[in-house]
């Protein structure tokens, strides 16, 4: 039976804060550091591994690390999740995200249904739909192909799908599996949805509104401005807009969509990519076939994610390494930096996913947590964020961990060979002299010059960013997240957070105003 106790109350955690800090700088340089980049690593899926060599942790380090593991029970505690116990304690729900791509264990019925067959089903049903759209047998008005198709919602129902749009886009194009090209319309800015409207063809476009509930303002505002175009360009918009939504929402029966695909309440906004939410436009725009290389991918991660070995986990290995920065050595912020273009819109999704659920300050019962959670995400691809904020990264005041992701090989299969190396292999190196720079710094007489170093960093290496590849990423940061919220004992899978300033905005369009909220509204002409 597994206990919820909050971290500063586990005796491996104390251990663990009297161990001797490790010195970045000290154990990268020399051969010292050429060893350990070779042995501090963890296969990952889809030939992927997690290379830890220039975090602040050593064999001390990761044994305490393995104590608390244990003592935390992060494996026994995943198993009650993806078993199917109430893991969302805030709104007394299931957690059944991993369920979508794969059964790690045992049957989970929910409302009487088996959860795998449900979301099998769905996806199947997408599938069936992507065909017929994609062979013309589903058609506009005119009995003409879709050549766009457009998700609109906002939150978990945009930027995962998105992020993983733009991932593949390229290596669908190159490998023959492009079939319609995407779009997203998520801000409740007026101006979002004119851009995306002003750019296609809306007479051959497919709209995909998103919305589990049924009653997302900005979805449903955005859906009016949508329909308001259709009707404008004379189009009938019940033939160009499909619904992924609850069966129990007021969008599951509605004759405004010519279908309705369905998602639940155990899968939460920003865990929802490998359900129906990113699964219908990501098969409309890929095919189906590529979806479901996608859910392998994110599977064959989540087995990983089930081993109690810390050191053959390596969402777990990287769940704790963050724990252990962020309470121990006090570091406050995360940067994820993919050095894969594809990659630009994945930092935003991990914002979402990592922030949203453990930026809490109390623990699963309500009460007040004495330490500190989750950290503030933020990042851009490589090489362009090394001309944005890489200044304060190498010589700023704070220190912030740092986690690369890098390819070997381009999507794109070609490259041109400039000065001695190509555009890619150009790539990589920035990568390769970044984690070392960070590390070991540099020494100078003149201190505008000079580089501290010691500045923690992990790589995610991989050899393509291919569906499968994409899924497993998914994945690993996902059980990350999950693995963090166990140790830091908080509810990773509700977002209150959210709710105030919703509630506060529906008064504000009410006129039910009063005191400074009144003079803010009035400021902005409202």
């Amino acid at each position: 039976m597994v206990s919820w106790n909050n971290l500063d109350t586990l005796n491996s955690f104390k251990e663990l804060s009297k161990l001797k800090k490790v010195s970045v700088k000290e154990v990268m340089t020399g051969e010292n550091g050429a060893k350990r980049a070779k042995e501090y690593s963890a296969a990952m899926a889809c030939g992927m591994d997690f290379n830890y060599a220039a975090k602040a942790v050593d064999d001390d380090v990761l044994d305490a690390l393995a104590s608390l593991a244990d003592e935390a029970q992060l494996a026994e505690k995943f198993a009650e999740l993806y078993n199917g116990a109430v893991i969302n304690t805030g709104e007394k729900r299931l957690v059944l995200h991993q369920l979508t791509r794969g059964q790690l264990g045992n049957d989970v019925v929910a409302d009487g249904v088996n959860k795998r067959e449900f979301y099998v089903g769905q996806q199947k049903k997408i599938a069936e739909f992507a065909a017929k759209v994609h062979d013309g047998e589903i058609a506009n008005g005119k009995g003409e192909k879709f050549t766009t198709v457009v998700q609109i919602g906002i939150g978990g129902s945009d930027l995962g799908p998105r992020a993983i749009y733009l991932a593949l886009e390229n290596w669908a194009k190159k490998t023959g599996n492009f079939k319609l090209e995407a779009r997203f319309i998520s801000n409740v800015d007026p101006d979002d949805a004119a851009a995306v409207l002003n750019g296609i063809d809306v007479a051959h476009s497919l709209f995909v509104l998103v919305s589990k509930s049924g009653t997302t303002l900005e979805t449903l505002t955005n859906e009016s401005f949508v329909k308001d175009a259709l009707r404008k360009a004379g189009l009938d918009a019940s033939k160009h807009m499909i619904a992924v939504t609850s069966e129990t929402s007021p969008l599951a029966k509605s004759s405004d969509y010519l279908a309705a695909f369905f998602m639940d309440d155990y899968i939460g906004g920003r865990f929802s990519s490998c359900s129906a939410v990113g699964g219908a436009i990501l098969s409309l725009a890929f095919g189906a076939d590529v979806f479901a290389r996608f859910l392998e991918g994110a599977a064959e991660e989540d087995k990983l994610a089930a081993d109690k070995d810390i050191r053959k986990n390596p969402a777990m290995l990287d769940a704790l390494i963050g724990v252990y920065e962020r309470n121990i050595l006090g570091y406050d912020c995360t940067a994820v930096l993919p050095y894969s273009q594809a990659l630009s819109r994945f930092p935003a999704h991990l914002q979402q996913a990592d922030m949203e659920s453990n930026g809490k300050s109390v623990n699963r019962f309500g009460e007040p947590v004495d330490y500190k959670t989750g950290p503030v995400i933020f990042g851009e691809p490589g090489t362009n964020g090394q001309h944005s904020f890489y200044q304060l990264l190498h010589q700023g005041t704070d220190i912030i961990p740092l986690q690369f992701i890098g390819f070997k090989n381009s999507q794109i299969g070609t490259d041109v060979d400039i000065q001695g190396s190509t555009s890619q292999q150009k790539l990589c190196a920035n990568v390769a002299a970044q984690i070392v720079a960070f590390a070991c710094g540099k020494d100078d007489e003149n201190n505008n010059r000079k580089f501290e170093g010691n500045r923690p960093s992990s790589i995610i290496i991989g050899k393509q960013l291919t569906p499968e590849a994409m899924g497993a990423l998914l994945s690993h940061f996902e059980n990350k997240i999950m693995f963090q919220g166990f140790l830091w004992n908080v509810n990773s899978f509700d977002q209150e957070g959210v709710q105030l300033g919703k509630v506060l905005a529906k008064k504000v369009l009410a006129h039910e105003t009063d005191g400074a909220l009144k003079v803010y509204s009035d400021l902005l002409d409202i």
